[in-house]
């Protein structure tokens, strides 16, 4: 059985730290753009990520925009991805995985 996990707090940016650095965020990871990042929460609808070298950005890859049949990469798995979408409501940044490393 899969385990699922929301973010752990402490690895996430604060809500203000992610709202002041959103347009900065949107800037530098323009649709298309490649990405790389951790896996720090598991949901049964997706995983999150913290995205290397954006600070304060968040990461979603939703099981939808996964190559199949793929599960869910682990947490603290490392992905590589696309960026598909800007999600101004929450200040997500939508990813389709291409890849994932197992920790170690």
């Amino acid at each position: 059985m899969p385990e699922f996990s929301w973010p752990d707090r402490s690895l996430m940016p604060a809500p203000d730290d992610r709202e002041q650095s959103w347009p900065a965020t949107v800037s530098v990871l323009p649709l298309g753009s490649r990405v790389s990042g951790r896996v720090i929460g598991r949901r049964p609808f997706g995983v999150f990520l913290l995205l290397d070298g954006v600070p304060n950005a968040v990461g979603l890859a939703e099981i939808t925009a996964m190559p199949h049949p793929m599960e869910l990469p682990a947490l603290g798995a490392t992905v590589v991805g696309e960026v598909i979408w800007h999600a101004d409501h929450n200040r997500h940044v939508k990813i389709r995985l291409n890849e994932w490393h197992l920790p170690g």
